[in-house]
């Protein structure tokens, strides 16, 4: 089962499972701060399908497309982590060998606007779902983490699974550590054998829009500015989706051998980009000049990211092999062959 998996992770995942012969639960709200019809074109492309829908309604359209892409190898079901009845439900039935739970809401600034929505969905939805598992006696899970629960520790340095993550700089941080901490409470009280996966700025193909470089490339092929926070210098570790997909599934059969287990590892890929790098490139991919709009830095922000990886590597033998410049010029590709229909 993969919560969020309509999303831009989590789409990569279901598609890739799936060719590997699993039978994949995806399960998804389709309700984000982003138009819904981008869930639609994530899971068609998993299937190789364009990125074409009727457009009706939320429901009408996730109903056409659960009987587009449905079949013995995949289930999509809309549902909302928060539905307790729902989960228990949903769960009791299925019985998934593991959960691969991506689902959640979202990035750093949007959270310190709605706190309240970030703690409902992010935090209580976990535990809403960790309940749902421990009732159907499910005892494996994978939980998408996020390198923005390190704070202002190491910045500049590799930033290690040992670093204090005790000073979260926003809500959304504060969330993901909540979610690692339910994780091991369960480990602990229920037997339910996980690991906590701290991602670090995945980017690639069906990026989601509000992100920098999908967000960047847009206003580019528009010939509007780009929002430039800083002065340019703040560095991202940022990690190809097909990279973290690797390192997913690899995590994935490390926690179906081992119990008992509780893990905190990074995947990201220890190549560290400056925002000043990241334009330059995009306007290399797409042959367009960018215009920036420079402004003061954000509330929230990371200076800088930079993932130790060793752990990753020694547990289960994550090794990151896309280049920045490679992963960017295959987003770029997507783009532009996705046309308008890459923002909804």
């Amino acid at each position: 089962m993969v919560t969020g998996g309509a999303g831009f992770i989590g789409s990569h995942v279901c598609g890739r499972l799936v060719r590997l012969g699993h039978r994949v639960v995806c399960v998804d709200s389709f309700a984000d701060n982003y138009d819904y019809r981008v869930k639609i074109g994530n899971v068609l492309e998993s299937f190789g399908l364009p990125r074409t829908f009727a457009a009706q309604s939320l429901e009408e359209d996730t109903e056409w497309l659960a009987a587009r892409v449905g079949g013995t190898g995949y289930r999509l079901v809309r549902a909302d982590i928060r539905d307790a009845s729902a989960m228990a439900e949903l769960m009791a039935e299925e019985r998934p060998e593991a959960v691969i739970h991506l689902a959640g809401l979202p990035g750093v600034r949007a959270s310190i606007e709605q706190p309240l929505l970030y703690e409902d969905v992010n935090a209580r939805g976990t535990l809403i779902l960790l309940e749902a598992m421990r009732s159907a006696g499910v005892r494996k899970w994978l939980f998408a983490s996020s390198s923005s629960i390190y704070g202002s520790a190491g910045a500049g340095t590799p930033l290690s699974e040992e670093d204090p993550t005790g000073s979260p700089l926003s809500v959304y941080a504060a969330t993901k550590k909540s979610g690692e901490l339910l994780g091991h409470a369960y480990a602990h009280l229920h037997g339910i054998d996980g690991i906590m996966l701290r991602l670090f700025t995945v980017y690639g193909e069906r990026q989601r829009p509000d992100l920098a470089i999908h967000k960047f490339t847009a206003l580019m092929a528009r010939g509007e500015p780009l929002p430039f926070y800083g002065d340019g210098s703040s560095v991202r570790d940022y990690t190809y989706v097909g990279d973290t997909t690797d390192g997913i599934l690899l995590a994935l059969e490390f926690v179906l051998r081992r119990s008992p287990c509780y893990e905190i590892v990074n995947l990201g890929s220890r190549r560290p980009v400056a925002l000043t790098v990241l334009v330059r490139s995009l306007e290399q991919a797409t042959g367009r000049t960018a215009k920036l709009d420079w402004l003061p830095d954000q509330p929230g922000d990371m200076s800088g990211t930079c993932a130790d990886i060793g752990k990753a590597y020694r547990l289960f033998g994550y090794r990151p092999t896309t280049s920045f410049e490679a992963g960017i010029r295959r987003f770029a590709q997507w783009f532009m062959r996705a046309g308008p229909e890459a923002d909804h």
